[in-house]
């Protein structure tokens, strides 16, 4: 009767924290298609919703991390259940990042309101942003459902995310050698996608410990990058 009463608590305080990671998941969602709209419609108001709303998404995080350690040393969990504390906790924290980097996008978005805007690059920035969105999406319904089918092709779609930066990024190369006044839109612009494509190896990310948790093994570390500019700084 005491056994079945832990393990009971222990499922109560599982389901918490897995709210917790769910409700997140959707804030950060939000955040990416907001800060990409803001930054395509140049609405600076919007932008600062983005990055008001980036407390909430810190705080879960932070709340998330708690609970689980909490959880770690109260009911001492199983092999199997230690690895999915463990899996919702670096999920947590690829979340954590994903909203850092809607946040960037939307305090460049105020800059870049202020110059004129360099061809369509804002709306191409959309659309990537629009994929990574829908990566998540597939990523979180992965873990709910333990699909590692759905884990797999969210991790092969970053390579089209790797792909549409590279695009962006010889475009914006060539919109500077044009002309000298695009160089510091198209700077912000270049962060604004590096962020994005980052967004995605995150995402990945989270695709990766949803294997790991159906399976207990991880995902190839070495995976193919076919961004051809991973060694460019970017704003954390």
């Amino acid at each position: 009767m005491v056994d079945q009463h832990i393990v009971s608590a222990f499922d109560r305080d599982l389901e918490g924290i897995q709210a917790q990671i769910m409700k997140m998941g959707g804030l950060v969602e939000e955040a990416i298609m907001k800060s990409a709209r803001a930054l395509e419609a140049r609405d600076e108001e919007l932008a600062e919703t983005v990055r008001a709303a980036d407390k909430a998404v810190d705080a879960l995080d932070e709340s998330i991390n708690e609970e689980a350690a909490r959880l770690i040393a109260l009911r001492s969990p199983t092999a199997g259940d230690l690895r999915l504390v463990l899996t919702v906790m670096r999920i947590s924290t690829n979340l954590e990042r994903i909203g850092d980097y809607a946040k960037n996008i939307a305090k460049r978005t105020g800059v870049l309101a202020q110059v004129p805007p360099v061809n369509d690059s804002t709306a191409a920035l959309r659309r990537m942003a629009r994929e990574v969105e829908r990566m998540l999406k597939d990523a979180l319904d992965a873990y709910i459902q333990r699909d590692v089918e759905l884990a797999q092709d969210v991790i092969e779609r970053d390579h089209e995310v790797d792909q549409m930066y590279n695009a962006l990024f010889r475009e914006f190369l060539t919109f500077m050698m044009e002309d000298p006044r695009n160089i510091t839109p198209c700077m912000h612009l270049h962060f604004i996608g590096k962020n994005i494509e980052r967004m995605g190896d995150h995402v990945t990310s989270v695709a990766e410990q949803v294997i790991y948790l159906v399976s207990g093994e991880r995902p190839d570390e070495f995976r193919t990058k076919a961004d051809i500019t991973s060694t460019t700084p970017v704003e954390g």
